[in-house]
């Protein structure tokens, strides 16, 4: 598991640094000729300046379903390596562009790479790590996210004086190096034990299971009991209500395991998560501070600052998100994020209205406005950003976790991607009001949250099934059925997760023998006629 941590820590590095990087290399005047945004260093154009960076993720939006293909047919480190070398080519394509049409094909090579090595990674590692620590795992990893921002905005504040052409090349080359080492690395590592089930490698899976599980036997009961679930899920995995087509049409054949719903609430959160402001505050914070009347120099500096704050929020969720769980923990971060939100828009409009008449207060309105960016930061990290990306990956059954996970892929592609796009155009025209836009997104996304999604944390990704068996899609009925169907099973609720899947193999079955007596009656109304 440290291998396999310590690489996703790596990946994660190079997506987090793609998020940070060109909010300001944007505004560097090398970049504003090369793209033709603007004209003496100054952005005249936002929305192509919005669409350059969004490109990225309209190259994800397709690597998250291709990727996530790729991976079950050929193996999780095929499938990533794959991902890596095609981010890594067009890393070093984005550096070297020459005009905004090579530079947008070079955006969405690396977006379709890094949604392959997203819509794999995330699975893996649910699969191999176990109920209770599950939340503090992906604490960790997702460390690595704001530090891949944090690194960008420092090279960014550190190449600020530096040739035209270096300021906006290097910090755009350099993103080749985290998934440079992943792409070299990747097939060194233990492939899924699922994967390998599946493909009848079974010895492989049980020597990999052996060591994730603490360096145990194979004879270990443990062990036992988990290679006999992985044998079910990989037979399940078999099932048309897992294709592709059935998840997007609602998860037909699924009956009361609702795939569907799983589906929409993966990719619904995801974008909630990108509407609630944090592209605003990652990507695009050097223009924030600059909103707020710090000067270049110091809104790169502050910029740095605040995602560097975001390493150590982050690192705290692993304190809180196994113990207050995942509901409970996106709650308390919309509302936190929402009135750090209305207070940053009220500070900025304030600092803007005395910038004529009282410079000394204008920059102590600022600064205030400044301080509640951090704070609304801290609480993104600490309370929304692990618990967002976790919950895609426990909802869904094992066989079919991979494809499944590609929703919440594709949510966050298409979230990060308009948001990406439209920020910078809304900051050049309202201004301030971008703030209270996103501060009243966070309080839109409190009943949503509140009524519709379901606890997973501290069940096993069997259990999870029970959670969703409700023909309601409301969080407290799937709860009622839940402690309805656990009791049934005398309070065991391995027992009631297996009636659950032996209940819905009978209804396809007897869907099956309809079919084929349907089928049987056409053929004998034939003959007759």
């Amino acid at each position: 598991m440290f291998l396999l941590n310590a690489f996703i820590f790596v990946a994660l590095i190079f997506e987090g640094y793609n998020q940070g990087v060109l909010g300001s290399v944007s505004g560097t005047p090398g970049f504003i000729e090369m793209a033709d945004i603007g004209s003496d260093g100054v952005v005249t154009n936002s929305t192509k300046q919005g669409g350059l960076a969004a490109a990225y993720y309209f190259g994800a939006m397709f690597g998250a379903f291709i990727g996530g293909w790729v991976g079950d047919r050929y193996g999780r480190k095929v499938g990533v390596f794959i991902g890596a070398w095609q981010s890594v080519v067009g890393g070093a394509l984005q550096a070297g562009s020459v005009n905004s049409d090579m530079f947008i094909c070079a955006r969405v090579l690396t977006g379709l790479g890094m949604g392959f090595v997203m819509a794999i990674v995330p699975p893996w590692i649910s699969e191999l790590s176990q109920a209770h620590d599950r939340g503090s795992n992906f604490s960790f990893i997702f460390i690595a996210n704001f530090l891949g921002v944090t690194i960008a905005n420092w090279i960014n504040f550190g190449v600020r004086s530096s040739e035209v052409q270096f300021r906006w090349r290097f910090p755009l080359g350099f993103m080749c190096v985290p998934v440079f080492i992943n792409a070299v690395t990747v097939m060194f590592l233990p492939e899924s034990p699922r994967w390998l089930m599946a493909h009848d490698r079974r010895d492989e899976a049980v020597e990999i299971l052996c060591k994730v599980r603490g360096d145990i036997l194979p004879t270990d009961p443990s062990i036992q009991g988990e290679l006999e679930q992985l044998h079910a899920i990989v037979e399940a995995s078999k099932h048309p209500r897992n294709s592709y087509v059935n998840l997007f049409l609602g998860g037909r054949h699924s009956g009361t395991l609702h795939l569907g719903r799983r589906a929409m609430l993966g990719f619904a959160l995801q974008q909630i998560q990108q509407w609630c402001g944090i592209v605003a505050i990652v990507t695009w914070s050097s223009r924030l501070f600059a909103l707020a009347g710090f000067d270049e120099v110091k809104s790169l500096w502050m910029a740095g600052l605040v995602n560097t704050l975001g390493i150590f929020g982050t690192a705290a969720a692993g304190v809180i998100i196994d113990r207050i769980g995942r509901r409970m923990s996106l709650l308390v971060s919309f509302v936190i994020q929402g009135i750090a939100l209305f207070v940053v828009a009220g500070l900025i409009k304030a600092s803007e209205d005395y910038a004529g008449t009282n410079l000394s207060k204008s920059e102590t309105l600022g600064q205030g406005a400044a301080s509640f960016v951090f704070i609304y930061l801290w609480f993104f990290c600490m309370f929304n950003i692990v618990p967002t990306w976790l919950y895609g990956t426990e909802i869904w059954p094992q066989d079919v976790r991979a494809k499944g996970y590609s929703f919440t892929i594709l949510g966050w592609a298409i979230g990060c991607g308009m948001t990406t796009f439209l920020i910078p155009i809304m900051l050049s025209s309202i201004g301030w009001y971008t703030f209270i836009f996103f501060g009243t997104m966070n309080a839109v996304v409190l009943p949503i949250i509140y009524f519709f999604y379901v606890e997973p944390a501290g069940h096993s990704l069997e259990e999870v099934n029970l959670l969703f068996t409700s023909d309601s899609p409301f969080f407290q009925r799937n709860v009622e059925e839940y402690d309805r169907r656990v009791a049934a099973a005398g309070g065991n609720t391995a027992v009631a997760a297996r009636r659950l899947m032996e209940e819905v193999e009978g209804i396809f079955a007897n869907d099956d023998e309809m079919l084929e007596k349907n089928n049987k009656l056409k053929v004998e109304d034939v003959e007759i006629s």
